[in-house]
């Protein structure tokens, strides 16, 4: 079955690389005018410009979105440029991984700000036009880990989880404006994040899914292009675990 997206703008942050990436080209490919958000200026602008290689439409923006302000100049800006931002995509995520008692401060703050804080931004900036419209997608991309922890990765799950329960309850806020809230929970991935693990590990890894693998970005990325379209207008306050089984 083709997707359907009838003339819509999506933006998607931490699309420089991996599973965000994945996911501005494959809706990029769906027709989608994709507004790829990096902290990385490079990163960012080679994504846009290779969607504009193959025919697509996309434009880069650089923004950390742990700061609350510029993801708010940032999102009145492209407002201003694009009348309507209709899918929200917040992919952009960053591990600090310690045991709890070794755990600095700052690697806390960092973590949870990048990852669930900056959900929280962008949402504010760019959902009230959508209810306007009476139309939006909202796809909030978390992990398995959200779900059953991991030892050493105390603030990574916290910000993980803490999405799920920000999923649910923007899904209730908004169902009555048509504007839907998912989340999906990626499993083992094979991405720069996963490609640093040596070889023992990801042998271990990949005993424990049923599938006997590692995920790819394109298996979340169809996953949310279907969350986006307009095939799932009837879908919302759910999460969908993309993980080979593991959680069976």
């Amino acid at each position: 079955m083709d997707l359907t997206f009838q003339n819509r703008t999506a933006l998607v942050t931490g699309a420089g690389r991996g599973i965000g990436k994945a996911i501005a080209e494959t809706l990029a490919a769906g027709g989608v005018n994709v507004i790829c958000v990096s902290k990385s200026e490079k990163n960012c602008e080679a994504v846009a410009a290779g969607i504009r290689d193959r025919g697509g439409m996309a434009s880069a923006r650089v923004v950390d979105v742990s700061d609350g302000k510029a993801v708010a100049e940032a999102a009145a800006e492209l407002l201003a440029e694009h009348e309507t931002i209709d899918i929200l995509v917040n992919n952009a995520g960053i591990t600090r991984d310690g045991l709890m008692l070794r755990m600095k401060d700052e690697d806390w703050h960092d973590v949870i700000n990048t990852n669930l804080s900056s959900c929280f931004y962008w949402i504010k900036g760019v959902v009230r036009p959508m209810t306007r419209k009476r139309w939006g997608r909202v796809v909030n991309i978390s992990s398995v880990v959200g779900l059953m922890g991991n030892p050493g990765q105390l603030n990574y799950c916290a910000a993980k989880a803490g999405m799920l329960g920000l999923t649910k309850s923007l899904a209730k806020e908004l169902a009555s404006r048509s504007v839907t809230c998912n989340a999906v929970a990626p499993g083992f991935i094979r991405t720069d994040m996963t490609s640093e693990l040596d070889e023992e590990v990801s042998r271990e890894i990949t005993s424990r899914v049923p599938l006997k693998r590692l995920g790819e970005p394109e298996d979340i990325a169809r996953m949310t292009a279907y969350l986006c379209s307009e095939e799932a207008g009837y879908i919302t306050g759910q999460v969908f675990t993309v993980d080979g089984g593991l959680l069976m």
